[in-house]
């Protein structure tokens, strides 16, 4: 039995994703062909992040958040598994997940604005990376409705530009476990 879809709301629209970890040959082509897959199936990718998985450079670990409204997950997860270079598939239901996503903007500053966006990066836990006389980047390394949640607040400001990585899971380790 796959877990139930995430059911929250990521931006201003709620949506139905699910979370599948992928664990892939480190090979020329792979993202290509995954990617291929999804858009030859009309299969929607909300997120897409790829990295080395752990200290082996031999695979990677592809975290695909993937809109369930679209397909049904045990299509998608069959037709990734015909993939040569895909070692394992993990679907991840959020709530045996701990999800992660980076979010860098900079934002113009004027002594004007200064105070509001320095409460406002307080109250989000954000911090200035990079500062110069007009302007500040920030970064927010968090869950994705707190990404979210920082992403709203600034749009008060004027030139803000924005970007998001995209969420990277794990399976949570037990009922203890921090998040």
């Amino acid at each position: 039995m796959s877990p139930e879809p995430f059911l929250g709301t990521t931006s201003r629209t709620p949506v139905r994703h699910h979370i599948l970890s992928v664990l892939v040959e480190n090979k020329a082509g792979v993202l290509a062909r995954i990617a291929g897959l999804f858009a030859r199936r009309g299969f929607n990718i909300y997120s897409l992040a790829v990295a080395p998985a752990e200290s082996h450079a031999r695979f990677s670990r592809v975290t695909i958040v993937v809109d369930a409204e679209s397909a049904p997950l045990e299509q998608i997860v069959g037709q990734l598994d015909k993939l040569v270079n895909v070692v394992a598939i993990t679907d991840l239901a959020p709530a045996d997940a701990v999800e992660r996503e980076l979010l860098l903007a900079t934002i113009q500053t004027n002594t004007a604005n200064r105070t509001s966006l320095l409460d406002t990066l307080a109250n989000a836990g954000a911090a200035i990376v990079d500062v110069d006389p007009g302007a500040v980047t920030v970064m927010l390394a968090g869950t994705p409705a707190s990404c979210d949640q920082l992403e709203r607040a600034l749009e008060s400001f004027s030139d803000v530009e924005l970007h998001r990585t995209g969420r990277v899971a794990l399976p949570r380790l037990g009922e203890a476990a921090p998040q």
